[in-house]
Parts: C-alpha cells; structure tokens; sequence
C-alpha cells in the first residue's frame, strides 16, 4: 500500500514538474515544529514535506525547517504562526487547550475514535470543517500532521490491580488524560522530554506515558520499568500542520494545490512509520528485556476512567458551545462508525487470534 501511494505522488510531482504554469514565483516560507529535528518520525513529516514542495515546484517554493533546538519554544508553535514569525507550524492541537479546550478533539480524547474511524471523520463526517471553523480566531488554517496510532498507557514501577493503587501516583501524563487520571487520586505532573528518564529512574515519578514502542525504546523506559500499559488515552493522536492565513492567501493556487498534496502525503507515511518502526522497537525491548510484561489496566479501572472522562467532557460541553458541537459530532460518527470496525477489523484480529491459541 505504501508503494502504491508513493507512486501515486511520483505522478503528481511529474504534473506539476512538467507544467509550465507552475514556473515562475519564488516563495521562501519557514515552518517550526514542536519537536526537535531528531526527533523522528515527528520531525520526519514537515522534512519530508518541504522536500516534496521544492521537487514539485522546481525549487521556486521552498520552506526552511525549523526544530525546536533552534526556536526554543516547542509550545508556542501557535503564537508563532499566528503572528507570521513562521509562515508553517507543525505541533498537535491538543497542546492549544488552554487557549480553547475544542483543540483537543483534532488530536485525539480519551476512550475516542481509533484512527481510520477519526481519519474519515476528519475528511467524510465533517472533522475538516469543524476544526476550521475552531482555528478561525487564531487567523491559521490547520491540517492533520500525521497520527501515532494507539499510544500506550504507559510505564509503571508497581502493578495496577486496583483504584487504590492509582491514588497518590506520581505521574507525567498530559492533557484531557492528566485531568482524568487527576479525579481518580493520581498526582499529576508534566515534566520536559529530556528529564523523563532520571525522574522515572530516581522515582521522582512512579510511572510516565509518552507514545509506543518506536519512540520509547529511544528514551530508554523499558530499561527501568517492568510494566508497560496497553492504550485507553489516545487511541489516534494526530498531529497538526497550521498555516497562517495571510501566508496561505498570497499563495498561487498552484503553490496551495502542491501543499495540500505534500501534507496529505507525508501525513499517511508518517503513520506508517511509526506503524512499521513500533513493530521493530517492539521485538528489540521485548528480546532484550524479556520481563517487560504488557499489562492492560483491571476492569474496574477502565470503568472509573471511562466514568471520569464523560463527567469531564459533560461538564466542559455545558460551558463551551463549540465543545458539545464537536462532542456531538465524534460521538454520532463513532458510533456509526464503531459498527463497520467491530465487523471487519476487530472480528478479524479476534478469529485470527483464536485460531492460534
């Protein structure tokens, strides 16, 4: 499928290369991202995408990538872009809560869509529409980035058997998923990237959630923490292209057809990336750790998460109308949706299994 998409772009890009209509305008944009450069396969997507730009317009449109080592404001992606210091942004909206709790939604919440469901919200359900008519205060447009899939729940030094064992947790986990873990007795903290390791080590925590395996196994956790929790938190994090829209509109149709095409583009692959690069980080910490164990949160857990992210989301709709717009909106397509998923993919994975065991 990956070939047969890739070629599909090589097509596109010999369109446009071949057209004389799209010669001419030199256009020099820059893009910052939340992520530091090496941070792959984050920093992979805006890379590949100004790559992709150049080829297809013969170098007159090009965009400088910027990480977060050189800016040093990984959180003010918005602000930057907003203000056109960055013509480009490349981030994930849940981040924005704080400016308006409705960014969360085109990242992923709680006990949400996984990601083809989310992905045809986005593009077939009306997500594209809703999430513009979100990001139209701040004067940017906003484009899925690419999605993790299912993140993990997370590290843990102890088990989890109980409700009991969550309270007084020390732990860094973001978000919509730190407010629910916060009503539930956890003590929640956000601590930078760089720090993580020493204070799970030190047991200045006691458990961390960052993404899956294939940009865990960077970090070292599985080295320090025997218990690795399957997902319930972000089952579809997509992160986010934003564009300024003065930028945007001083662009040539041609220019905004080839951007669009870059983004969707790279925005695919990076799922497969982190797809393809969790299954190999999963083999290596399993081979090299044999006593991780995979552990799923006790029902009755789930049952109080569950609990506390609809009395959060409940709460947050009574307040904020555009909120419960989008709330309503992934709430109907997940349920129509969930039907066809639990037809198809989710009785194929469970007969494959059964036919093993």
């Amino acid at each position: 499928m990956k070939a047969v998409f890739r070629f599909s772009i090589v097509v596109v890009l010999s369109l446009f290369l071949v057209s004389p209509a799209f010669a001419g305008k030199k256009v020099h944009w820059k893009l910052a991202m939340t992520w530091n450069t090496n941070l792959t396969p984050f920093a992979t997507a805006p890379l590949n995408l100004a790559k992709m730009v150049k080829e297809m317009s013969g170098g007159d449109f090009t965009i400088r990538i910027e990480g977060s080592e050189k800016h040093k404001a990984a959180l003010g992606i918005l602000d930057m872009v907003k203000g056109g210091q960055y013509q480009m942004g490349h981030t994930a909206s849940y981040y924005w809560k704080g400016k308006d709790i409705s960014t969360v939604f085109f990242s992923t919440i709680p006990f949400g869509m996984n990601v083809e469901e989310q992905y045809a919200w986005f593009y077939h359900g009306g997500g594209m529409e809703l999430m513009q008519q979100t990001y139209d205060k701040f004067k940017v447009l906003s484009f899925p980035g690419g999605n993790t899939g299912v993140q993990m729940g997370g590290w843990f030094q102890k088990e989890i058997n109980s409700l009991a064992d969550l309270k007084g947790l020390k732990m860094r986990i973001p978000g919509m998923a730190g407010e629910v873990f916060a009503k539930l007795g956890v003590n929640v903290t956000n601590i930078p990237p760089g720090e993580l390791y020493t204070s799970l080590d030190r047991g200045t925590i006691d458990a961390l959630e960052w993404v899956g395996p294939a940009m865990d196994i960077k970090m070292g956790f599985h080295k320090i923490a025997p218990f690795y929790y399957t997902g319930w938190h972000e089952p579809a994090t997509e992160l986010q292209f934003l564009i300024n829209k003065r930028a945007w509109e001083k662009l040539p149709e041609e220019y905004k057809a080839m951007l669009t095409t870059a983004m969707k583009a790279v925005t695919a692959d990076m799922f497969i990336d982190n797809f393809a690069g969790s299954v190999d980080a999963w083999k290596k910490m399993k081979t090299d750790y044999p006593n991780i164990e995979v552990k799923t949160f006790p029902k009755p857990v789930l049952q109080a998460m569950k609990k506390a992210a609809d009395s959060l989301y409940n709460d947050y709709a009574a307040k904020d109308t555009n909120f419960k717009k989008v709330l309503d909106s992934q709430r109907a397509y997940m349920e129509k949706a969930r039907q066809w998923t639990n037809i198809s993919e989710y009785n194929y994975i469970k007969t494959m299994k059964e036919l093993t065991e």
